[in-house]
């Protein structure tokens, strides 16, 4: 079983920073990486059985949101490369935002069962990385 692990500290209330992603359908805080939402089904993003694609090629369903805890989790039913169906299954990622001194931890983690776990977590990281750095950003240039 293949893994990735990524977190950011963000000098913002765990609230703000909440705010900011919990909604599944709404990833204009990364919009430099994130190029293109597409909501699927009659589901909002804050319902689980949510459905989006993302730049026309990650199909991804809302599995779990917990607001009181500030976590959800999803699954990338399909994707381009190591991520598509037909080589990667049971692929879940979780965001979880802890309070964590005066700011909040942002940790992004998914696991998976792949043909090749390293190729998963080599084109997995970068994204989840620059996601959390245009979430960071995007909430210092909101202050």
């Amino acid at each position: 079983m293949g893994n990735c692990n990524n977190k950011i500290k963000i000098e913002q209330s765990i609230d703000t920073v909440w705010e900011t992603i919990k909604d599944f359908h709404d990833m204009s805080w990364a919009s430099k990486i994130i190029t293109s939402v597409a909501k699927v089904g009659s589901k909002n993003g804050h319902e689980p059985g949510a459905k989006r694609i993302l730049n026309d090629s990650f199909h991804e369903t809302l599995i779990k949101i917990d607001c009181d805890n500030y976590t959800f989790s999803y699954s990338i039913d399909d994707g381009p490369g190591p991520v598509s169906n037909s080589v990667i299954e049971k692929y879940v990622g979780v965001v979880k935002l802890s309070e964590y001194g005066s700011g909040t931890l942002v940790e992004w983690n998914s696991v998976f069962t792949s043909e090749n776990d390293n190729e998963v977590t080599e084109f997995c990281t970068p994204i989840y990385t620059a996601c959390l750095q245009s979430l960071k950003k995007h909430l210092n240039h909101s202050k």
